[in-house]
């Protein structure tokens, strides 16, 4: 082969980098590309800047928050509607501090105040990556918040209030494992903005720092290492599991989970995943004191049992031990007995899915059964499942139910 030939060839493999808004290529680009590619998974940018039927990364996805909906960009290398024209400082800018090109405040439904400690040299890699993608052009309304919220110059005042911008800074007495898990946890992953409680301006309340949090009507369950309601009884192998294949022996994955599971954890190397375990092994908290669990003469148990029997038993087992790779078990699931039993009223009324991976690529599914079950059944069986098999948690209220109904139908309670 002549020279003449190789190096045309070699032009012909680094076209894709000349793609418009692409950097400038250079020998090590595949290296980068390919590093900047793993860091945007592990971020799971694409979970929030991808609409359902849209382009990957081209934006539209309607975030909701207690302020209202914000609308996700397009982070495309698109000149008019994309990042095209940001540079990469531009870029760091956005991730590090939360200000668009030109000053503009971004809100933090955008996690900044975790990617703050993400490292210069992956963010450059990131914008590398995101470069090399193909353009899309697709236009998004990015003021959909009503007044004052769509202010956002007000966002000052919160940056004041609750942002510290900084690097990450590894534990010295700790394990280079444990740092690792530590900066993709506190950084990149932002587990926290889904796992940690908000105050009521939204900002992270990091007193409770990944003790549960209610995102989009699901819980986000208590991931410290409480026994109780936390990960305490998962080995380090068995969180592992759960992010590289959506499942374990106490739980599968469905909501939010499934997609961060689906689209980011499940494509990371399994020492990452190894790292973020050994990580959240080791973060213990104070969980909420011990319910006692009702007596099984409660009339609400009573109630709950004839519908679990009747309605549920037939797959997750009368015992709740569920079927393996299929229903998922309710005897010791630490979603069954998080504060805010969210996640279990809202499958039981709108039903759900879990997360289909390489490992276990069937994505078993819950029926809806709100068409068939009022709030006070679905209030019953809910509490009995929560106090059954060795599970205590507080009993859950019709009106607790029909609020989550409401919000899942967009009906006024009691319509």
């Amino acid at each position: 082969m002549s020279k003449r030939t190789m190096w045309f060839r070699y032009l012909i493999l680094l076209l894709p980098l000349f793609s418009a808004g692409s950097v400038t290529a250079r020998p090590d680009d595949y290296v980068d590309l390919a590093r900047g590619k793993a860091l945007v998974i592990a971020g799971d940018c694409a979970a929030c800047h991808t609409a359902a039927g849209g382009q990957p990364f081209a934006g539209g996805l309607a975030l909701q928050t207690p302020f209202g909906a914000i609308m996700t960009p397009n982070i495309t290398p698109d000149n008019t509607t994309g990042i095209g024209s940001w540079s990469a400082e531009d870029f760091a800018l956005a991730m590090q501090q939360g200000r668009r090109p030109g000053g503009g405040h971004l809100y933090p439904a955008f996690p900044y105040p975790y990617y703050t400690k993400v490292e210069r040299s992956d963010l450059d890699a990131m914008y590398q990556y995101l470069r090399a993608l193909p353009p899309v052009e697709n236009r998004v309304n990015r003021n959909t918040l009503p007044f004052p919220f769509n202010i956002r110059l007000l966002m000052k005042g919160w940056n004041a209030l609750f942002f510290t911008p900084g690097s990450f800074t590894p534990d010295p007495a700790r394990s280079a494992e444990f740092n690792r898990g530590a900066y993709l946890v506190e950084g990149l992953g932002h587990c926290g903005a889904c796992h940690t409680p908000f105050n009521a301006f939204g900002a992270s309340q990091n007193d409770k720092y990944l003790q549960g949090n209610q995102i989009d009507n699901w819980t986000a369950p208590n991931i410290t290492n409480d026994e109780r309601v936390g990960l305490g009884k998962w080995s380090v192998d068995d969180i592992v599991q759960y992010l590289r294949t959506g499942q374990n022996a106490f739980s599968l994955a469905s909501g939010p989970m499934k997609d961060a599971i689906e689209n980011s954890t499940s494509k990371m190397p399994v020492s990452d995943l190894k790292a973020i375990a050994v990580y959240l092994e080791e973060r213990g908290a104070a969980g909420p004191p011990a319910a006692t669990p009702l007596a099984a003469s409660d009339p609400r148990m009573q109630a709950g049992e004839a519908i679990y029997v009747d309605t549920c038993a037939a797959c997750h087992v009368r015992t709740g031990v569920g079927v393996a790779h299929l229903f998922p078990k309710l005897a010791g699931n630490v979603v069954t007995t998080q504060e805010d039993p969210a996640s279990l009223i809202r499958i039981i009324i709108a039903g759900g899915r879990a997360a289909a991976t390489d490992s276990f690529p069937t994505s078993p599914a819950m029926p809806s059964l709100g068409f068939r079950l009022t709030d006070q059944q679905v209030a019953a069986v809910v509490t009995y499942i929560r106090n059954s098999w060795g599970n205590a948690a507080a009993p859950v209220s019709e009106e607790a139910v029909a609020a989550l109904r409401a919000k899942l139908t967009g009906a006024a309670p009691g319509d």
